[in-house]
């Protein structure tokens, strides 16, 4: 996911919320002191963790309880704030993309807890003669870190914490610089459900990014830029803290010669409509066919009207900042004056300076080397590149850094094994997009330049868990039969071992 996310100070200007206040010691630290209030913090819950290091099935799924408890009784204001936070984020698509996960990933730890729990039985070595016994134990790591970026900022911080609670760690997540308001209603309100020894939130008040990635945490996840993810990896390698590393890149979407281009335009661009295309594993450009390209503009132009008749619909969702919104025209003003065709999908004005509000584009001929083709878009514009054939695209995937996912359109199975077999992806969903991120049976992580690491559902316990082998000894050691001085008796025994 490809926002930059926080180890810089925050906005200031409008767009920018008061500083939260408190003492040193406490979430929400005034400026001037990140380092001292999070280490502070760190070893209350270091602490809290070696008095209970292991709780138990009840404590855990209490902790997850109180966690969907915070997100009921506080849903409203929490899509107030996070729209506050946007300039205007569409209230449903807050319900739909952060509320409504969080619920289900709770209830599905809380479902599959006690099975993920159980100690695991494995296969004994040769060697002990089946005497002894092995098995895995989850336990718990810690305290875990977690810097979370502001395009879901409800989502990627609840999500996680469900396996981190589940897997009876303790946690303390840095938020956003453009999440402020949501910040201060999670720092504020979060003690009355669980207590900063378990959960600690922190708002950025300047420089506390970059002081919480060097803590010495028992693992730290980061979603956001490649280039921050980079500088995360390399503090808490100081540290030889484990990191999960969720980042971004160019998605694209193929839509093959046999797929229906009104089905596939349809659900590529409700895709990249979603909270104005601000999602990393959002459609980033699409290849379609040479011969298809002008009928494919032409179905998205019908296409999009119809969900989003006008730019200020209170459906469709503002760019989160003034840099992000000059940074997206910029890029729009340089594929046109390179000789792309650019062409706005809502009637009506192309955007809106005021609401911070572009309309959805699609760019055709984009020149290879301008911003829209050489970074990750992150916002309502869609270049349409044409192919002719199929391997060409793969080859042009592969030559850029592996994406988070890969979306093909396609009946054929042949068509589909290619492209999933050849290009390398974090995750894929087949004739549509996005939507393989929201399967809790699935893990959810990158690959490359992506992204590191995995989470979502069981994969998300155990990247939160130190699955512990133990080696339990029977009352008679085989392996004495070993023990020198060496013979003719342990030659044969070794001798059959070898066989």
């Amino acid at each position: 996911m490809s926002v930059a996310v926080d180890l810089a100070p925050p906005p200031v200007g409008p767009a920018a919320t008061p500083r939260t206040t408190g003492t040193p010691g406490t979430p929400g630290m005034p400026p001037g002191a990140p380092a001292g209030a999070l280490q502070e913090c760190l070893r209350t819950q270091r602490q809290a963790f070696m008095r209970d290091p292991s709780p138990g099935l009840g404590e855990r799924r209490e902790h997850l309880a109180q966690l969907e408890r915070f997100v009921r009784e506080n849903q409203e204001d929490l899509c107030a704030a996070i729209s506050a936070d946007y300039g205007h984020r569409s209230r449903h698509e807050t319900l739909m993309t952060e509320i409504v996960p969080v619920l289900d990933t709770i209830r599905h730890t809380q479902r599959h807890l006690r099975r993920w729990m159980k100690p695991q039985r494995r296969a004994i070595d040769r060697l002990s003669f089946g005497l002894a016994s092995n098995r895995v134990i989850p336990q718990p790591l810690g305290v875990v870190g977690v810097i979370v970026p502001w395009n879901f900022p409800l989502n990627l911080s609840f999500v996680p914490l469900a396996a981190i609670l589940g897997a009876g760690n303790r946690a303390m997540v840095k938020m956003s610089e453009n999440s402020r308001r949501l910040a201060q209603l999670l720092v504020e309100r979060m003690p009355r459900y669980l207590p900063p020894e378990r959960l600690a939130f922190f708002d950025e008040t300047g420089g506390v990014g970059v002081e919480f990635s060097r803590l010495p945490f028992d693992h730290l996840l980061f979603t956001g830029s490649g280039a921050t993810g980079r500088a995360v990896m390399a503090a808490a390698s100081s540290n030889l803290c484990p990191v999960t590393l969720e980042l971004g890149g160019k998605a694209p979407a193929v839509v093959c010669e046999d797929f229906p281009l009104a089905l596939a335009a349809e659900r590529i661009l409700a895709v990249k409509c979603l909270n104005a295309g601000q999602i990393c594993t959002t459609v980033d450009h699409v290849f379609v066919p040479r011969a298809k390209v002008e009928e494919f503009a032409r179905l998205a132009a019908d296409s999009v009207p119809r969900h989003y008749p006008r730019l200020d619909t209170p459906d469709y969702t503002s760019i989160i900042d003034q840099r992000s919104f000059d940074r997206l025209l910029a890029a729009l003003d340089e594929a046109r004056a390179g000789g792309a065709r650019v062409l706005p999908l809502i009637p009506g004005p192309a955007h809106d300076a005021a609401a911070r509000r572009i309309a959805p584009h699609l760019v055709l001929d984009a020149p290879a080397d301008c911003e829209l083709m050489r970074r990750e878009i992150f916002g309502p514009i869609l270049p349409v590149l044409p192919y002719d054939r199929l391997d060409e695209v793969i080859e042009r995937i592969n030559a850029g850094p592996r994406p988070l996912a890969l979306y093909p359109f396609s009946h054929d199975r042949a068509a589909l094994d290619r492209l999933v077999t050849r290009v390398m992806s974090g995750g894929v969903t087949i004739n549509d997009a996005l939507f393989h991120v929201g399967q809790h049976d699935l893990p959810f992580g990158g690959v490359g330049e992506s992204g590191m690491g995995h989470y979502h559902g069981r994969e998300g316990f155990e990247t939160f868990s130190k699955l512990r082998p133990v080696f339990h000894q029977s009352r008679w050691a085989s392996t004495a039969l070993l023990a020198p001085p060496y013979g003719r008796r342990v030659e044969r025994i070794l001798s059959f071992l070898a066989r």
